[in-house]
């Protein structure tokens, strides 16, 4: 079949499954969604390195790292650089890339605060020097992977948030107008400059931040940090759960299911893991996003939307879909946040395809020319969502220990800066950071359960719908934005 006609007849299909929401849309959706893998398409690679051992026994280390995570990783290859002769133990939950960094849609960008509009929201005093270690800490990230050979797949080609109502284009100027202002490269397409960058009828416009952004391969990031921090010297034990802390005075004593740690400072990079300190589950809570990926598109598939460029993308809805392409030219979909009780980390619902049945909804909403594609992966991921929106790193433990954490969806890149600035206030090392709020001010407290899981429930609730319909659940997220809260 030549292109022309293929093009056509997926054109003729979406049509025909569209229709009004009916028998003919949810049969396509159940058929694109039977064969899925209700797993993370990043872990599903043959490459994945092997785990390391468990940690059995005692053992005594200059830093402990608690969590084999993005900003554990981060944190073990950057202490050893600065710090060479530290002996650096990282103990592990579960493996490498299983928690929240192989879960991740992987869409990089300069910022260390979820976006430039987030941090003038929260910290406007300190604007710029937060956009110079925005920068510094991109730079860093790209000569890390350099100096240590790591293929994490990345590309540079920018990213893009789509206006996905005419309404939405008034929002986007001022966005282009603030980026404008710090120095960023940004431009601003109308409708049909957009859809030649990528193809769908919902966009009515984009702002494209061209570089200094790009995608990347989450899991293969971590794994290649994990390979760059044995190298230094660092020992990584994985299946290694913390099961309690202790302060002892001069040293904190941290014990696994078969062994324990004894170390002066430790440093927290476990997310929403309860980890024996109360007050941080006080400040960041777990959301679960969740995930599509589909089957690699063909030549002609690809052609149908365009996307030469390969930015990463994010859409203006108040319950936001972002998407981009994999090296193979897998779309990756994501969106459809949700809140499970006392932060579930693995809720059955995860586990259910009709979990996904409105997030493959909004892609062949997003694409109807792409109603052909099927799914071959679907999963649900944790954020650690926070009042401010971006990482902040907190003493403990009479200060040998510093928790860092609250990235709210945006830590794969973000994880590398707040890593190094928890280092920085653990060991009480000079650096421009420590002057500012960010690294001496944290996120406000969240309601505690049940108010948490009933204000989360009414949120998500409000989030859909309220583009269209306005009403109560428009003034709803006003009220939540007026309190702080990042939406």
């Amino acid at each position: 079949m030549n292109q022309a006609l293929e093009t056509k007849v997926a054109q003729t299909s979406a049509e025909a499954h569209a229709g009004h929401g009916g028998a003919p849309a949810r049969l396509r959706v159940n058929e694109a969604l039977a064969h899925t893998k209700l797993s993370p398409y990043w872990l599903d690679d043959p490459a994945q390195p092997p785990a390391e051992r468990e940690l059995v026994g005692a053992t005594q280390a200059d830093l402990l790292i608690v969590g084999g995570g993005f900003t554990g990783l981060w944190a073990a290859v950057q202490a050893k650089e600065l710090m060479p002769q530290l002996d650096v133990v990282v103990i592990e939950a579960n493996r490498v890339a299983h928690g929240a960094s192989g879960r991740a849609g992987g869409i990089i960008s300069t910022s260390v605060m979820h976006g430039l509009p987030n941090a003038v929201r929260v910290f406007p005093n300190d604007i710029d020097q937060l956009e110079q270690f925005g920068q510094r800490n991109l730079d860093g990230f790209e000569a890390t992977l350099k100096r240590y050979g790591i293929d994490a797949d990345i590309e540079w080609n920018g990213e893009m948030t789509v206006a996905v109502d005419p309404d939405h284009l008034a929002h986007l100027r001022a966005d282009c107008d603030l980026h404008r202002s710090h120095g960023h490269d940004v431009v601003l397409l109308g409708e049909q400059a957009t859809r030649e960058q990528l193809n769908s009828p919902l966009f009515a416009g984009a702002l494209w931040s061209r570089n200094r952004s790009g995608i990347v391969h989450p899991a293969k990031l971590a794994w290649g940090l994990k390979r760059a921090a044995l190298s230094l010297g660092v020992r990584l034990y994985e299946h290694t759960p913390l099961v309690s802390v202790k302060d002892e005075g001069d040293t904190v004593f941290v014990s696994t299911p078969k062994g324990s740690v004894r170390a002066p400072r430790v440093l927290f990079g476990s997310g929403t893991a309860k980890v024996g300190i109360r007050d941080i589950n006080r400040r960041v809570m777990q959301v679960r996003d969740h995930v599509l990926a589909t089957e690699p598109l063909t030549e002609a598939q690809l052609a149908r939307i365009g996307w030469k460029n390969r930015q990463g993308i994010y859409d203006t809805r108040t319950q936001l879909n972002y998407f981009r392409l994999t090296k193979k030219n897998n779309i990756i979909f994501g969106g459809l946040v949700s809140y499970h009780f006392d932060g579930d980390s693995n809720p059955p619902q995860d586990e259910k395809r009709e979990t996904y049945y409105r997030l493959a909804q909004a892609f062949y909403k997003t694409f109807p020319q792409l109603s052909d594609v099927r799914f071959s992966h679907a999963w649900g991921g944790p954020i650690d969502y926070c009042s401010r929106g971006s990482v902040f790193a907190r003493r403990y433990l009479g200060g040998k220990g510093v928790f860092v954490a609250g990235y709210t969806g945006f830590g794969v890149a973000a994880s590398r800066f707040g890593a190094f600035m928890g280092l920085n206030i653990l060991f009480d090392r000079d650096s421009p950071e420590r002057g500012l709020d960010i690294a001496n001010q944290s996120p406000i407290y969240i309601p505690p359960e049940p108010f948490r899981w009933i204000g989360a429930k009414i949120t998500f609730h409000a989030f859909d719908g309220a583009d269209a319909q306005g009403g109560w659940k428009r003034a709803w997220i006003n009220g939540l934005k007026s309190m702080g809260f990042p939406m």
